[in-house]
Formats: structure tokens, C-alpha cells, sequence
């Protein structure tokens, strides 16, 4: 399941938004939108899903729609090699503005209206429909975790699995998160990294998720700095010279992207060399050279961690069929977890040959007790339901390092073996 690091920073990057008016109007692509009735067994008509994204979200236009592109991305292959078992996926999708106003009419429109068999790829900042696609029925496979949904209702499955009981009533254990420390761990071990910062702003939700940061690197024996920026008069060199005056080897923050970008170029004005500046897997793309342009040395540094395989490492044959389906669309590890989540309906919808293809089995093929890998782009996803938080949990990490030339360079090893048992740290989201 999500560790702080991995889940509360998607909790981060939704409280530092501004305010959004949008109402969620829908998208259509061209080559998948339908209106036939509701898919279900048999015959030869299209098989309909629905992708919600906040597309015109306040983060801007590209921030949250890589999930979506990965996943049209392998629709659309699928569909050109005869579609799925002879139908035709057809996909609906809808922009919720980054809105919870606007992602109910979403699910409206798209559970109610279209009647869709599933959702896939879901990237909703406020998921406010969560509590209405769980009552449907209607199986949301392969959903971006930016909030607590995914470990509160039942129907709904997360990119990255939950142990959680998913009753519906409170997220994870009566409100009670966890997640572990295997970033922290990875960093002291591989890189020897001994002193950590965390630069968060003077915002709540900015410090709320410094706190759950600090307390992980602390539990695993770092020294740690803490660094306030004023969100809206930022100092940035003022931070960056502390850093270099507390002899920091790693650098982690609750930033935004454009935070992040300002506070790299801070660090090479003053001259901080650090072993790592950690960002998180949303910055994980191709677009660093653009992002951090004024920072050739903090960029040299980035490092990124998660849950699926570097969608950089073109020697791997799954990882080589999404960059060629992608065609030009921008690479970046949301997309390839987009692309996952798609290829998860597709194999559950493959399960249902013999008994027709319906949600209860689609929901079958996702809770069964074998983890899914997704040809190997994911780390093992599970849905356990446990009674009680976990302590401890063995987890495995994907690393890589952005070097200028390269690109993303895969660091660690490979993701199924880059792995230790670490505690779980409880926390409220």
C-alpha cells in the first residue's frame, strides 16, 4: 500500500491548489467515444469504459493527464491488433476541472449517463464521486491515489493495491493510515546519505506532510534539517544557504513542481552539492531540462522513487510496447501507470471469456489472492483487507537518477529485487 511519501504528497499536491469553479464538462476522443447501450455479455458491440481526469485542474493542463494519455495509449494498440476478443473497447473521457463539484458530474455522466462498464486510469485531485461509483457497483481499476479514496471504498482499486478493509465507512483502519520508510532506508544504505532536509511552506497542508517525512527519516536514523518557505513570499537562496551551512546529503520537500524548480535553481546559485534531491514520481517525465533549465547541477541530482518500472529503461520488452504505443505523446512515469492500468482491465476482462463479461468478474480477476504485475511495470499490487494496520511490511522500490544525455538512468538494481522489511508509520490523511 501507499507509504507517506507516496500517498501524502498526492494529498499535498491537491490542498496547494487554488480554488476551481470548474463544473466537469466531457471530453470525447474522437476514435473512442460511443453511446450504445450498456456493454455486457456477448454479441459483437463495443466495450465501454469511462477515464476521468482533471485535465483543466488549477496545476495546469499537463499535470494530471498522463495517466489518461497512457491509458488511450493502449486502447488504442488494442484495438488496432482486433480489439478484445473481436469488441472494441471504446473510451469515454471526462474532464473534472480538478473540482469535486466537477468530478460528481463526472461519475454522473459516466456510470449514470453512459453507463460504463468500469472505470480505468481514474486521476481525480477530489474524488467527491468515490462514495457513488462504490454504491453502483462499478469497478474502478487502476486509479492514481490522490486522496484517501482508494483505501476507503469497496469497487474502488488503486494503482499501487491497499491492505486496508475498504468498508466504506472511514479510510484505512477507522481513519488511520500507513505507509513505510523505504525511501529513507534506501538512501542511508545505497548512497550513505546521513543528514536529511525537508523544505515544506508555511502552509498546513505543506507542513502536515513534512511531518509524516521528518518522522520516516527519523525512524531511520537520519539527522534532520527543517526548512519553512513563506508560500507567498518565498525565499528560496535563504533555504538554499542553510542547506549548504548544515552540510546536507539529501534533500526532500513539500513543494509543488514549480517550487521544486525554484528551490533546485536557489541551491545552484549558492553552490549546494548534495548527493540526492528527491522528487517525487508526478516530476518523474521528460520534461526535467525545460523544468529545471537554470539548475544543471540540483538536476544532475534528481532522483525519483515508486511503485512501477522506469518508463525510461527501454531494454525492458513492456516497458519498449508503451514508448513505441505512445507516439509522441509526452513520456513520464504517470503515463506508463496509465497504460498499466489499462492492460489490468483489459487481462480481467480476458478472464471473463467462459462466463461473459461482467463486473463481478472483472472484480474477481482484481481481488484474486495472485498480485498483478502488469507484464512486470508494477510492483506486485494486492488488495488484502486486513484486520489491523500492518507493523512491518517487506516492499520493493523502483529508483532512478536523472542524468543530462541519459535521461532517466535506473538506479538500485531491478524493482522486484531492490527490496527490505520496514516499519509501517500510522498517520491520519
Amino acid at each position: 500500500m501507499p507509504r507517506p511519501y507516496r500517498a501524502a504528497e498526492t494529498l499535498l499536491l491537491a490542498a496547494l491548489l487554488v480554488c476551481c469553479a470548474a463544473c466537469g464538462s466531457r471530453l470525447p476522443e474522437s476514435d473512442f467515444t460511443s453511446r450504445p447501450p450498456a456493454p455486457t455479455t456477448g454479441g459483437g458491440e463495443p466495450i465501454r469504459v469511462g477515464i476521468i481526469t482533471g485535465a483543466t485542474s488549477p496545476v495546469g493542463g499537463e499535470a494530471l493527464t498522463g495517466p489518461r494519455d497512457g491509458a488511450l495509449a493502449y486502447f488504442a494498440a488494442l484495438n488496432a491488433r482486433g480489439g478484445l476478443d473481436g469488441r472494441r473497447v471504446e473510451v469515454t473521457t471526462c474532464d473534472d476541472g480538478g473540482s469535486g463539484v466537477g468530478n460528481d458530474a463526472c461519475v454522473r455522466d459516466l456510470v449514470d449517463g453512459e453507463r460504463v462498464l468500469a472505470l480505468v486510469a481514474t486521476t481525480a485531485l477530489d474524488y467527491a464521486g468515490a462514495a457513488r461509483v462504490s454504491r453502483a457497483g462499478v469497478p474502478d481499476i487502476g486509479g492514481q491515489p490522490l486522496g484517501p479514496a482508494y483505501d476507503t471504498y469497496p469497487h474502488l482499486y488503486g494503482i499501487y493495491g491497499s491492505s486496508a478493509p475498504r468498508t466504506g465507512a472511514a479510510p484505512g483502519w477507522d481513519g488511520v493510515l500507513t505507509g513505510g520508510t523505504e525511501v529513507y532506508r534506501w538512501f542511508r544504505r545505497e548512497l550513505g546519505a546521513r543528514t536529511a532536509a525537508v523544505v515544506a511552506y508555511n502552509q498546513a497542508a505543506s507542513a502536515s506532510y513534512a511531518r509524516l517525512v521528518t518522522e520516516g527519516l527519523r525512524a531511520e536514523g537520519y539527522r534532520v534539517v527543517t526548512e519553512q518557505v513563506d508560500f507567498a513570499l518565498p525565499n528560496y537562496r535563504a533555504v538554499a544557504a542553510d542547506l549548504r551551512e548544515q552540510d546536507v546529503d539529501v534533500v526532500f520537500d513539500a513543494l509543488d513542481a514549480h517550487g521544486n524548480a525554484r528551490l533546485c535553481a536557489a541551491m545552484d546559485a549558492v553552490g549546494v552539492t548534495v548527493t540526492a534531491k528527491v522528487t517525487n514520481v508526478q516530476n518523474w517525465n521528460q520534461d526535467v531540462p525545460r523544468d529545471y533549465k537554470d539548475a544543471p547541477r540540483c538536476r544532475n541530482a534528481l532522483w525519483a522513487t515508486g511503485s512501477s518500472r522506469n518508463h525510461d529503461d527501454a531494454t525492458h520488452p513492456a516497458v519498449r510496447e508503451f514508448r513505441d504505443a505512445m507516439k509522441g505523446r509526452p513520456l513520464s512515469q504517470w503515463a506508463l501507470e496509465g497504460w498499466a492500468s489499462a492492460m489490468w482491465f483489459t487481462d480481467a476482462a480476458r478472464s471473463c471469456t467462459k462466463e461473459g463479461l461482467t463486473r463481478a468478474c472483472l472484480e474477481r480477476f482484481v481481488n484474486r489472492p495472485e498480485p498483478y504485475t502488469a507484464r512486470g511495470l508494477l510492483l506486485p499490487v494486492r488488495f488484502e483487507r486486513l484486520p489491523e494496520p500492518p507493523k512491518t511490511r517487506h516492499t520493493c522500490l523502483s529508483v532512478a537518477r536523472w542524468q543530462d544525455g541519459k535521461g532517466w538512468v535506473t538506479r538500485g538494481g531491478d524493482m522486484d529485487d531492490n527490496c527490505a522489511t520496514v516499519p509501517q508509520l500510522p498517520y491520519r490523511p
